[in-house]
């Protein structure tokens, strides 16, 4: 059997609305149209109907941001599985595990709370547990950007979760991809992620 070189993860994250899934639907068409095996991890608010914990945007608490990350790893872990005996390996997770830190965040400080030191060390270790991405692309906040008219996001969360998401990876020390609505961005980002892949041999 054939041993290929690590597996390709990519993470996109960002603030509520920022085209997150617009730009993971991109880069997943491109990879898949040079025939690059993928696997895409979908938004988890899908799943949340199911779930009987508070997790409309500004409720995120320790219980349900542990279950965000915990879910979204999960899910990541079972793609890459999908994925074993293929020459390429790419996992594509549309909302990476550090933005539910950042989301958590964000809610603590929009309702002018703080955790316990327990809690967010309990929440820091699990998102920085989890295998690190190969690329990380934090989409962008646009205020003067339209937003879908059933989302209904609070404007000041959405700041709040923005500047959280850039100043925890800022803390982390985590490399990533700033990537802002401008279209040369967008296709800059896209490329970065082609190319990583395209780099990919096996060994």
């Amino acid at each position: 059997m054939v041993k290929t070189s690590n597996l390709i993860r990519i993470g996109v994250m960002g603030a509520p609305s920022t085209g997150k899934t617009q730009l993971t639907d991109r880069i997943e068409k491109t990879l898949r149209s040079r025939d690059i095996p993928v696997e895409r991890t979908r938004y988890l608010g899908h799943r949340d109907a199911r779930v009987p914990l508070p997790l409309r945007q500004t409720d995120h608490t320790v219980e349900t941001s542990t279950w965000v990350m915990a879910t979204g790893i999960a899910i990541e872990v079972l793609a890459a599985a999908r994925l074993d005996g293929k020459d390429k390996r790419v996992v594509l997770a549309d909302q990476a595990c550090w933005e539910a830190l950042a989301c958590f965040r964000a809610a603590q400080e929009w309702h002018g709370r703080t955790a316990t030191r327990t809690d967010r060390e309990a929440l820091h270790r699990l998102a920085s547990a989890h295998t690190p991405y190969t690329l990380l692309l934090a989409t962008h906040l646009d205020p003067g950007l339209p937003t879908r008219r059933r989302n209904n996001y609070d404007s000041r969360y959405r700041s709040l979760v923005d500047r959280h998401i850039h100043t925890l990876l800022g803390e982390e020390g985590l490399p990533y991809v700033h990537v802002t609505s401008d279209e040369r961005a967008q296709k800059l980002a896209i490329e970065r992620a082609l190319q990583l892949c395209l780099a990919q041999t096996p060994v």
